[in-house]
């Protein structure tokens, strides 16, 4: 009996090796057909997890209280498993280059836990060979066991977008991968129990890397192309949306808008594969353009915030501006790598210390990562002006009653920055409003 037939069987176990937006949605998913170890470091969030509470919000709490997954932060239980998916952040350092330390202290746990017959797959977001080059000779370490001949890898990028519940992972195309046939049969036998959409075998490990650090570098790319067209037609006295309408009635035009790019893939992974190029003697340049143009954005919106306060005879110093939504993208409570804390910086260089409202941020992961204590809605009173900066659902719902409450009544002018462009702009084409967007 081989090892697919043993999970199938019940005579084996899968265990996810980090349990977060990507992770822990992965092990729920799989719980529903076969027994599941889920090991995480972090014992507070594996409390929430025993107690029926997702801080994700991905499955929600119901799923989390029903399901059959053995969460857990005693690494130990690892030993239980033989099919183990690895899915840890791969983030970047403040000089944007990548930091494979999740992914290397993922290797090394799991490497104290390994035992003969296994097969590790990677699920994290890495510049091609990584897996092979740097996550193999750690776990060969750590564990005393030969790839190849005592376990087995492969390699399957994670396509979960956070937030949404249209695109998940039964219902978005799996590519897999492995070392050997053998190993790439199995693993693809595995994800086939829970995607519905089917999975996609790659030919090699590196093809698989390949593929995903290049689908988030596209997206940006073209938001890239999206920020700068919104630069040029603000200096034309265009609308770009309305631009972007028009030019999309055209069958082959791609419908990308402009935006801030934040999060832990598309703000990221670009990095991953320009740093690889650059190794190699190759230097990226419409990937790193694009990546300027986009990490620059805050800093843009900032400024033509400012423009507006002045244009309506607004001390900037002593101006109250209210930031509504904190988060990295809508509906969705991750606030690392959000772009909006550099809209949040930058208006601090003016003097102005923005009141931030989130009520679908994680509030504890904002002050620990960033400092920032959040208000509520109630308190965004007398402003001077306002920024939609994330297009929840809660923000979009938002009138024009509802928004002319927000400020200073005694202001002639009322400063709007819609980012997004969530707003019904003709409700604030009016005398009593400056209302920008990208």
């Amino acid at each position: 009996m081989d090892l697919y037939e043993k999970i199938v069987g019940g005579e084996e176990k899968v265990s996810l090796v980090g349990l977060g937006y990507v992770g822990m949605p992965i092990a729920v998913a799989f719980a529903r057909k076969i027994k599941v170890v889920g090991f995480d470091l972090n014992e507070e969030k594996i409390g929430l997890y025993k107690n029926g509470i997702d801080p994700t919000n991905e499955v929600g709490n119901e799923v989390i209280r029903n399901t059959s997954v053995e969460f857990t932060a005693d690494a130990s239980k690892l030993k239980e498993a033989k099919f183990h998916i690895v899915a840890v952040p791969t983030p970047v350092k403040s000089d944007h280059t990548p930091d494979l330390s999740p992914v290397e202290g993922a290797s090394r746990i799991l490497g104290q836990n390994l035992t003969k017959g296994s097969i590790v797959v990677y699920e994290s977001t890495v510049y091609p060979g990584v897996t092979e080059e740097i996550c193999v000779p750690i776990l060969e370490k750590e564990s005393g066991l030969r790839c190849g001949v005592d376990f087995k890898i492969g390699y399957s990028p994670e396509r979960i977008n956070p937030g949404d519940k249209v695109h998940r992972l039964e219902t978005i195309t799996k590519i897999v991968s492995g070392m050997d046939e053998e190993t790439l049969d199995t693993v693809a036998k595995v994800y086939e129990l829970v995607v519905e959409a089917g999975v996609y075998r790659a030919e090699s490990i590196k093809v698989a890397e390949a593929a995903k650090v290049i689908e988030n570098s596209q997206r940006d790319i073209n938001i890239a192309f999206m920020n700068e067209l919104s630069i040029i037609f603000h200096k034309m006295d265009i609308d770009t949306q309305a631009v972007l309408k028009a030019a999309g009635t055209k069958w082959n035009f791609l419908n990308f808008m402009p935006g801030l790019v934040g999060g832990h893939c598309i703000g990221v992974d670009p990095y991953y594969l320009t740093y690889k190029s650059d190794e190699l003697g190759y230097h990226s340049r419409i990937i790193l353009a694009g990546r300027r143009i986009n990490d620059e954005m805050g800093k843009y919106v900032a400024e033509s915030l400012v423009k507006n306060l002045i244009k309506a005879d607004i001390p900037v110093k002593t101006a109250k501006v209210a930031i509504l939504g904190f988060t990295f993208k809508e509906n969705c409570p991750d606030t690392r790598n959000t772009k909006v804390i550099d809209i949040y910086n930058e208006l601090g260089e003016y003097g102005i210390r923005p009141l931030v409202v989130d009520p679908a941020a994680d509030e504890k992961e904002a002050e620990r990562l960033y400092g920032i204590a959040f208000g509520k809605i109630e308190d965004i009173q007398d402003m001077d002006a306002v920024v939609v900066a994330v297009a929840h659902n809660e923000f979009q719902a938002l009138d024009r009653e509802k928004m002319d409450k927000f400020y200073q009544p005694g202001n002639s002018k009322k400063v709007l920055v819609d980012i997004k462009g969530v707003l019904h702009k003709e409700d604030y084409m009016t005398e009593d409003y400056i209302y920008w967007r990208l």
